[in-house]
């Protein structure tokens, strides 16, 4: 037996009896798993796709989470690999039939990008949540009118009905905050995302009291950015980094652009964001003086 088995196993187990994060993490958490198990077997990638008729391409596609896998293709990874204990192989067949199963979102799958199903994942599984936005609100800080001008902003094709399901969507996604494992979320908004009267006055009225309301949850900090600051360290667009408590998923870097995004887990890229969020953080204002700021806002509305 390989010596990564009963590793392998507990990590899977608990992934069985506490599933968090739907499809796309699974999918990681699978491919990582099968990883270990190859290398730990001095098995190439080449030979790995020969065992289930495939490339060396799929195998490291399905080693990083990118697709789902058939259960046929891990049992006969596993094999190759030297896994022979029923209980492992049959908690690897598991996971790999959840893998296919749709998250929560695939009900909005008309309105919903494919690259956009990845990110939702990721954020149901994170343990912390760190965001710096430009332009608009954090889309788990809007209320439904701010969220339904952004919608009718960015598509503005889109017919009344299809607007209104981002609008669902967004503030079902939004369900996350309040679970009782609620991840942290740390965002740092700019300044100008709050000035900016997106939707008319009084839907900034109501944006401006939903996040102080937010902010009097214990897992959510908001510091603002002020126009006084000048230059940022984060000069550009809006940053997302995800962190987790298992071992088995790297922080992740999310890249929001405007038909695709980018997903970094690389530790250099890593620590390059990581930097840039602690300054920012440092160079803003405190939480206390943002919600000063905030209230300052809303009563010049």
């Amino acid at each position: 037996m390989s010596e990564a088995q009963p590793s392998s196993g507990a990590s899977l187990r608990r992934y069985l009896d506490h599933p968090r994060g739907g499809p796309t993490v699974l999918r990681i958490v699978l491919g990582t798993q099968l990883r270990r198990l190859r290398e730990a077997a001095g098995v190439t990638r080449e030979a790995a796709g020969d065992a289930i008729r495939g490339s060396h391409a799929k195998i490291s596609r399905l080693e990083l989470g990118r697709v789902s896998c058939k259960e046929r293709d891990v049992a006969d990874l596993l094999t190759l690999y030297g896994v022979t204990d029923d209980t492992v192989r049959d908690d690897f067949l598991k996971l790999a039939r959840r893998t296919s199963s749709p998250g929560w979102w695939h009900q909005y799958g008309d309105v919903l990008p494919g690259w956009f199903e990845t990110h939702l994942g990721l954020e149901e599984a994170a343990s912390v949540i760190r965001t710096y936005e430009v332009q608009f609100v954090p889309g788990l800080l809007q209320t439904a009118d701010y969220a339904r001008a952004v919608a009718q902003l960015g598509h503005p094709r889109s017919t009344p009905e299809e607007i209104e399901r981002r609008v669902r969507l967004r503030v079902q996604r939004q369900e996350l905050l309040t679970l009782p494992d609620a991840p942290r979320v740390w965002a740092v908004l700019d300044e100008a995302a709050l000035r900016r009267p997106l939707g008319g006055r009084e839907v900034m009225a109501g944006q401006l009291r939903h996040l102080l309301t937010m902010s009097e949850l214990p897992n959510v900090t908001l510091q603002i950015a002020p126009f006084s600051l000048g230059g940022l360290a984060a000069a550009g667009g809006p940053i997302t980094i995800l962190r987790f408590l298992e071992p088995d998923l790297p922080d992740i870097v999310y890249l929001e652009q405007l038909t695709s995004a980018l997903y970094l887990d690389k530790r250099d890229d890593v620590d390059h964001y990581l930097a840039v969020m602690d300054r920012l953080s440092a160079q803003s204002e405190s939480p206390r003086e943002s919600l000063a700021m905030l209230e300052r806002m809303l009563k010049e509305i």
